[in-house]
């Protein structure tokens, strides 16, 4: 072989071919039952007008047609493939994808990276809901009964982004305290009109520097700066309120980023700091991520949230609309583990005529032998309707004193009664077991929120609430551990909400079609509901 051959860059100049050149025709290649083709017979029924109105039509065509491009992603995603370039590697080089591009030229990085852009602006979502639909069309969902549940991904921001509420807070109000003194000084030595809000400290920052600034040009004070210059006291003072006008900036801007938040990450300012479960001993730290919340019918995701809230308890109602609106259909019940149990909740799911099938908090507890002997509990107290009170384990009595209400996060107000024991001297139980404070025994007690808990918890003890209870642990805690293990995918690869959100709509998309196959494959085509298993 010569040196001139062996630098060639078109290596078929080299002649070695050893095989006749492909794609004659790729349809002997694919398997008959590929969940490829599926794919493409199911994303080809969806309406893809959005999508093709989000393309100019002015200027040359796509490199390749929305449509095709759009089935590409999707396949990718469901064959545990997110980047852009690893996906132009499997155009070029997987035969399904080959299959899929039907002799189109194979896209590159960058037009798979703008094409996911581009499915922002609520083209994915519409998408997505379009399929639900479809699969709620063909009965392979029920829309009776919907699973939810919730689980926390990391952001792709570093979890040294950090900025906290508290912190900000503190520092803020300090340079307030001393800007206080400063700007007192000031009008004793200058001026006698500067005020000083911390309501208003941006604007009046500004103003009293402004003030400065013409107090030295009618003095005919020149700044100074650099080595073996004396600045004025005027000057310094000028110089002091700028650099608290700077900081002043960047606390507001802090302080806008956490809408409501304790926490935000500088690079991504919609992921918030939550605890993520890495290890099996929870031995995790705090990391940016994001509150996904999922719903499950008859083993398919038909909805999907993404929530800044670290807790599933606020996020129940804004995912119900959203799914409602979506799929212009209203489940008759929903099955939820103990994280979205409040009252709000229940009586939202009563206006809406929703039946619940939520586990209470303290399910768990109530099954133990020690939580009875935790006298101080409500629970474990006597209820005396006529009276309205409460008899404790010492046969004292807890009388109505009053109401309290109490506000949540969301807004909502509730109504507490306040049972208070009318004598807790000399009671053997007082400042151990049933109370810590030093004064007497208080319940806090919402009647509401008593009554529904109940209704609730005897849904779930019946037959149906036993099935239902037993299919959210293994449909959505399942397509979770599917999606998080099986596939691989445990940190999102874009930032923002709207971009954090189309990504895992893609990925849910792909997850619904494998099921689909699988369901096809295995002959359990409309099975909704796993058998709960009799003794």
């Amino acid at each position: 072989m010569t040196s001139k051959q062996l630098h060639q860059k078109d290596y078929t100049e080299y002649q070695d071919a050893y095989q006749l050149v492909l794609p004659l025709n790729l349809e002997g290649l694919v398997p008959k039952d590929e969940s490829v083709r599926l794919l493409s017979h199911v994303l080809e029924e969806l309406d893809y007008h959005d999508l093709y109105k989000a393309y100019s039509q002015n200027g040359r065509n796509p490199a390749v047609e929305p449509k095709l491009m759009f089935k590409i992603v999707v396949y990718a995603y469901s064959q545990g493939i997110y980047s852009s370039r690893k996906i132009e590697e499997a155009c070029r080089r997987d035969i399904n994808f080959l299959w899929l591009l039907a002799g189109a030229k194979a896209p590159d990085h960058s037009t798979i990276s703008r094409f996911r852009k581009m499915l922002n602006s609520g083209i994915c979502e519409s998408l997505f809901s379009q399929l639900s639909v479809y699969l709620l069309k063909v009965g392979e969902v029920t829309g009776k009964n919907i699973f939810i549940d919730g689980t926390k991904i990391e952001s792709r921001a570093n979890k040294y982004t950090f900025v906290w509420k508290k912190s900000v807070g503190k520092h803020e109000a300090r340079m307030h305290g001393q800007l206080q003194e400063k700007i007192d000084e000031i009008n004793r030595e200058y001026i006698k009109e500067l005020a000083f809000h911390p309501e208003t400290a941006q604007t009046d920052l500004t103003e009293g520097v402004k003030a400065l600034k013409d107090l030295m040009e009618q003095q005919d004070i020149k700044e100074v700066h650099g080595r073996g210059k004396r600045k004025s006291q005027i000057q310094r003072d000028k110089e002091e309120l700028e650099k608290c006008l700077e900081r002043q900036k960047r606390y507001d801007i802090h302080n806008k980023n956490f809408k409501g938040r304790n926490s935000y990450s500088k690079t991504d300012p919609d992921a918030t700091f939550m605890h993520m479960k890495d290890d099996h001993m929870r031995n995790a730290q705090l990391k940016p991520g994001y509150n996904i919340q999922i719903g499950v019918d008859s083993e398919y995701i038909m909805g999907v949230g993404v929530f800044a809230d670290r807790s599933d308890t606020g996020t129940l109602i804004p995912f119900m609309e959203m799914l409602g609106t979506n799929l212009a259909h209203k489940y008759e019940s929903i099955t939820a583990d103990a994280g979205y149990e409040n009252e709000e909740n229940y009586l939202w799911m009563e206006k809406e005529k929703i039946i619940p099938y939520i586990k209470p908090m303290t399910y768990e507890k109530w099954k133990k032998r020690s939580f009875k002997k935790e006298i101080g509990r409500r629970e474990n107290m006597t209820y005396i309707e006529e009276a309205d009170c409460y008899v404790c384990a010492n046969n004292r009595i807890l009388w109505n004193v009053g109401q309290k209400k109490r506000t949540s996060a969301t807004g909502y107000e509730s109504r507490q009664v306040v049972y208070r024991c009318e004598d807790c001297t000399g009671c053997p139980y007082f400042g151990g077991k049933c109370t810590r404070s030093k004064k007497y025994k208080q319940l806090y007690v919402s009647k509401v929120f008593v009554e529904k808990r109940e209704a609730s918890l005897k849904n779930i003890l019946s037959l149906q609430g036993r099935q239902y209870r037993m299919n959210r642990s293994i449909q959505v805690e399942g397509a979770f551990g599917v999606l998080k293990y099986d596939y691989g995918f445990r940190r999102f690869l874009t930032c923002g909400k709207i971009n954090v959100k189309t990504e895992f709509l893609l990925l849910c998309m792909g997850y619904n079609i494998n099921k689909l196959h699988a369901k096809i494959q295995n002959d359990r085509l409309r099975s909704h509901l796993f058998e709960l298993k009799s003794a």
